[in-house]
């Protein structure tokens, strides 16, 4: 296992690797997983070491393909069978927990394989419990461990409802895993500049005050902490009013519709716009959203105020062909990438800004700091300044303060249940919430706990 944090060259050193086993006639061809959005940039990142890509003897293919393509899986499988694979696990933070259908896929091809390696700048982003699937695909033996479950009886400490409480043994594994595993950091081979963070407070408009209240209060009293998916039915909701839009919590899925009828009239957008005005116009600036409603919004609001196809859109709806002749054209004369972290928080090197904007977040903190090292990496030269917008006394402080302590936001709010023993007592809190506020009796920091 190779842990490069991002931007310290991981390609390069899989490269070299391969090199040593090819040039000894072990191997006769290579698979390389990656995420999807990455291919074609480590397609020209491998030419930029090698020369010419040459299709012969390395096959790329992305991770979330094998979650869904029967096709994809079946040709793979027939390839690794044929010929003497490496493989390549690159961002195996996505292959981390053993449940997921492209983790058993890759885990399968990687029975055939005799090479492998996976690349990682943040293997763990939860806890342990991440190491077991990305080392039981290198060898089940380094471990020791042929299922997750006997993983996580020697390692997990796990409640009667099946959450993880504690990890355990770690020594052990930190052990085992020492002879496998290689670790570079930025601060050991690079002299980069350093980041800078700042967040920038805006507050709800009244009506969308009272709605989120409302949905809040709507929301909260369905909460059953045996229920993982009514916490998130509550984050997502009251998300989705913080970004803009009006919900309603009535039905099974929640329905939303815009809260704003014009775009300029939702504070988010306000508050974008004015943080904008103060960077210097000849910066590049990206821009992530969590929605793909937002990045719309934004691409034509700036469009028609900064000038034509000064912005430039990037996420999944956009096919790969399209991402990548948009991302020639921010290169070249675009002035705001507006991306999500799925399509654009892996494997591109956009070292030539310096600006990144998290216009909404989500809690995931693998993906936070992929996202922001995309632009942290060999060739910055300038400070890096990343910003966070943030709603006042909502629930983007929590997802802020999670990501921070690097936090999951489930565990942190089932944590929150527990300690208050009763879910009714948070009801209460967001009950007085607004008065709150408007008296400013309470300190903001109280209102975050």
């Amino acid at each position: 296992m190779r842990v490069l944090e991002m931007g310290t060259g991981k390609t390069r050193t899989a490269l070299e690797l391969i090199s040593i086993r090819l040039n000894k006639g072990k191997i006769s061809h290579v698979l390389w997983l990656c995420p999807c959005s990455v291919k074609e940039n480590l397609k020209k990142d491998i030419e930029k070491h090698i020369g010419k890509f040459n299709s012969e003897l390395i096959t790329i293919c992305g991770i979330e393909t094998l979650s869904s393509s029967i096709k994809a899986n079946l040709e793979l499988l027939q390839l690794v069978k044929n010929k003497s694979c490496y493989l390549i696990v690159d961002e195996s933070n996505l292959v981390k927990n053993h449940k997921t259908k492209r983790t058993k896929n890759i885990t399968r091809l990687a029975e055939k394989c005799k090479y492998k390696l996976i690349l990682n700048g943040t293997p763990i982003s939860r806890n342990e419990a991440d190491l077991y699937s990305q080392w039981y695909i290198l060898d089940w033996r380094i471990l020791g461990y042929k299922s997750y479950w006997s993983f996580a009886a020697n390692h997990l400490e796990i409640d009667e409802v099946g959450r993880i409480r504690n990890c355990l043994n770690t020594d052990y594994l930190v052990e085992k895993i020492a002879p496998y595993s290689y670790q570079v950091k930025k601060s050991e081979c690079l002299d980069l500049p350093p980041k800078t963070y700042d967040e920038i407070y805006y507050t709800l408009t009244d009506e969308q005050d009272e709605h989120y209240e409302k949905v809040a209060d709507e929301l909260l009293f369905k909460v059953d902490e045996l229920e993982p998916h009514t916490i998130y039915r509550l984050f997502t909701g009251l998300q989705n009013v913080i970004s803009g839009f009006k919900v309603n919590t009535k039905n099974k899925s929640l329905e939303k519709t815009d809260f704003f009828n014009d775009p300029l009239d939702n504070p988010r957008i306000q508050c974008l716009l004015e943080i904008l005005e103060q960077i210097n116009t000849d910066e590049k600036i990206i821009i992530f959203c969590k929605y793909t409603k937002e990045i719309t919004d934004i691409v034509e609001i700036l469009n028609s105020k900064f000038g034509h196809n000064v912005a430039i859109p990037f996420y999944g709806e956009i096919n790969q062909k399209q991402r990548q002749k948009n991302l020639c054209e921010f290169m070249d004369k675009g002035q705001f990438l507006i991306a999500n972290k799925t399509c654009a928080g892996y494997g591109l090197n956009l070292q030539f800004c310096s600006y990144i904007i998290y216009y909404s977040n989500d809690w995931d903190y693998a993906t936070r700091i992929q996202s922001e090292d995309r632009i942290h990496r060999i060739g910055q030269n300038k400070n890096v300044h990343i910003i966070d917008i943030c709603a006042e006394y909502t629930l983007d402080e929590r997802i802020i303060k999670c990501l921070k302590r690097k936090e999951n936001l489930v565990n942190s709010f089932k944590y929150e249940l527990d300690r208050t023993k009763d879910k009714y007592e948070l009801y209460n809190w967001i009950q007085k919430r607004k008065d709150n506020k408007a008296s400013n009796n309470i300190d903001k920091s109280d209102l975050i706990e």
